[in-house]
């Protein structure tokens, strides 16, 4: 086993799937109608339902939280669980937690600023602010688990996901940490879905309850996907896959850039994040049938998972795994606009 390889050895996730440790058991879902804001006619998306997170980690307490650090929170503790991990073992300042995601604490932002809307400056309620940073989440991950290495959160258009998962890699295979706990996601506002349907960026399912089509535009989605990876062989244990090699870009150089990392090789399977374009249309379609051709099996975005625009890539590949994929190389694609795109490159057991 090469050195170089990271291991994928726990999994989770909190999502419109439930709460989930390890993989996410197959199963088709459909947009649910919004109520957890006032909407005018029918409005659909994939929500995460409500539950008590304490009732899954038992003395959590997160009264005063974002959903995004509570979920964080959670989703972190069952990754760790199912990676065998007593952290009691292991030396806690050489463990890292990275996050990736693109809108933060929006939930806990929006209240704060509304208060301001609504009261002034000089009237609004402080306490929602300092839980509203991008940051909270790892930070409340770190402070639960009582982990001291680095603690780093990415926020990257389209791809944050895709680089929290660099970055944690980065750290193990430079020796600045030993485990990584890497998690990715966002929660799902009001603003967030206003702002995607004045951009007319929905997909017609989001407006009515028919069954879900690859039409045009995509349905939002939420949740925190998460993983702990370490490097290859440091414990006798199942590893769901091992992280080889990544890399983002926005200058479209996506299949010069893609066949030099592949160094000639063909995957065996081609995972498409769909990153917020609608499943049936997206260009990470197109790009994975450039770099690998037709004889390969290529496994479309997932709605679920491309309805969280910029953290998908922990969710994809979660539900790519959940389907029993062939063993040898992956690629884990994913495109953003009209020239960005994400890559990384996996083994498969």
């Amino acid at each position: 086993m090469s050195a170089e390889l990271v291991a994928i050895t726990g999994i989770s996730s909190v999502s419109p799937y439930g709460t989930v440790a390890g993989l996410i058991p197959r199963c088709a879902l459909e947009p649910e109608p919004i109520t957890a804001w006032p909407t005018t006619g029918l409005r659909r998306a994939f929500m995460v339902k409500p539950f008590r997170p304490a009732s899954v980690v038992p003395g959590l307490k997160t009264r005063r939280l974002d959903r995004l650090s509570a979920w964080a929170m959670v989703a972190s503790s069952m990754a760790l669980r199912d990676a065998g991990i007593d952290l009691n073992q292991e030396d806690r300042s050489r463990v890292a937690v990275v996050f990736g995601t693109g809108f933060g604490c929006a939930e806990l932002t929006e209240a704060f600023c509304h208060s301001a809307a609504i009261h002034g400056w000089s009237g609004t309620d402080p306490s929602p602010f300092p839980e509203g940073l991008a940051n909270s989440p790892a930070s409340h991950v770190a402070l639960w688990h009582e982990v001291r290495g680095p603690n780093i959160t990415v926020g990257c258009k389209g791809f944050a996901g895709e680089s929290a998962l660099i970055q944690a890699a980065s750290l193990l295979r430079h020796g600045q940490a030993e485990l990584a706990v890497v998690l990715a996601g966002d929660t799902l506002t009001r603003a967030i879905y206003e702002w995607y349907e004045a951009s007319g960026l929905l997909s017609p399912a989001c407006y009515n309850s028919l069954p879900l089509t690859d039409g045009s535009g995509f349905v939002p989605s939420e949740g925190v996907a998460a993983m702990v990876l370490e490097p290859a062989g440091r414990r006798e244990v199942r590893a769901y896959a091992h992280f080889s090699s990544g890399c983002w870009s926005a200058n479209g150089r996506a299949v010069e850039t893609i066949r030099k990392m592949l160094g000639g090789s063909v995957p065996r399977i081609t995972i498409c994040a769909g990153n917020g374009a609608p499943c049936a249309t997206s260009s990470t379609s197109a790009l994975a049938s450039e770099i690998t051709g037709t004889s390969e099996r290529t496994v479309a975005a997932q709605a679920v998972a491309a309805g969280l625009t910029d953290s998908s890539a922990l969710l994809h590949l979660i539900l790519a795994l959940s389907g029993q994929p062939p063993s040898g190389q992956a690629l884990l694609l994913g495109t953003s606009g009209k020239n960005g795109f994400a890559v990384l490159l996996l083994e498969l057991p």
